[in-house]
């Protein structure tokens, strides 16, 4: 049976709720600090490489704006009760829900896909096939995994519903298969950039199997912690890897691309001012 998610079922002390709280508010404040670093470091890269930075602007705004409801979701869902001590459903409210989270990812999960396309050399027509191929398994990744968290949370005295696991393990199937494309992406990539640039390469290939392995972790917490812990541990687990897979992501996708762009000879526009007053020609690929 449908159930609101298992967040709902629990009353929380004042620390786990502000844990809770802070912690969706840390998400939405650095999406929107990282959005200010990456409108100004947009013109550090060469046009050629830009559209990955555009990219993460876009994937900053709707990261900032649906965490932001995503929070505000955990605090109107509950109250404090004087007599408990506790912070309790509140009545006539939505339920907490994790949608805000999965509504998110639909839109980012393709764009941060697709920044990665924009810096390294590929033909076009690979590009648009593996643009094809990001947007299906990435998007049916996030549907899937979405329906199946309305199975999380057993009526009493039942187990956990299959459905949970079904719905779970073709969100699974696609996101192996994502997982398996930025892999050759990253592997193919490696062998055209300099040394420099491809460390930094291999390093995102790291950050992007451990960050994109949390949320399945996420995704299971009702089975291993049915408990205040599990929804602590899972807003956490929800939080860091969305700062990982976005933040940190983005900015090391920028730095390959300031790399590639000093190597193809681009210099920032009104750099020149930097440079003691020398004019230094600015190229514009």
């Amino acid at each position: 049976m449908i159930n609101p998610s298992f967040e709902n079922f629990f009353s929380y002390t004042p620390l786990e709720f502000d844990i809770v709280s802070h912690t969706l508010t840390l998400g939405f404040a650095v999406m929107l600090a990282a959005l200010f670093y990456f409108v100004l470091t947009i013109r550090t890269v060469a046009p050629r490489y830009r559209i990955s930075s555009v990219l993460s602007v876009v994937v900053m705004v709707s990261a900032f704006l649906i965490l932001y409801y995503q929070q505000q979701s955990w605090t109107t869902a509950f109250n404090f009760n004087a007599e408990t001590g506790l912070y309790e459903r509140t009545a006539g409210t939505d339920p907490f829900t994790n949608g805000f989270r999965y509504l998110n990812w639909l839109i980012d999960v393709p764009m941060l896909l697709f920044q990665i396309l924009f810096i390294v050399e590929i033909t076009r027509q690979k590009r648009a096939t593996l643009r094809n191929w990001f947007f299906f398994s990435g998007a049916l990744m996030i549907i899937t995994g979405y329906i199946g968290q309305f199975y999380e949370r057993p009526e009493a005295g039942e187990s956990i519903s299959s459905w949970f696991y079904i719905w779970g393990a073709i969100s699974t199937a696609f996101f192996f298969h994502v997982l398996f494309l930025i892999y050759r992406v990253i592997v193919e990539a490696r062998k055209t950039l300099s040394p420099r640039a491809g460390s930094v390469m291999g390093a995102i290939g790291v950050l992007f199997f451990v960050s994109w392995m949390l949320y399945p972790g996420a995704y299971l917490m009702p089975v291993f912690l049915d408990n205040v812990s599990g929804v602590v541990g899972r807003q956490i687990t929800f939080t860091v890897a969305d700062i990982a897979s976005k933040v940190f992501y983005g900015i090391m996708l920028t730095q390959v691309a300031q790399i590639r762009s000093e190597e193809d000879g681009y210099v920032q526009p009104g750099s020149e001012f930097l440079m003691g007053g020398k004019q230094a020609p600015a190229t514009g690929d």
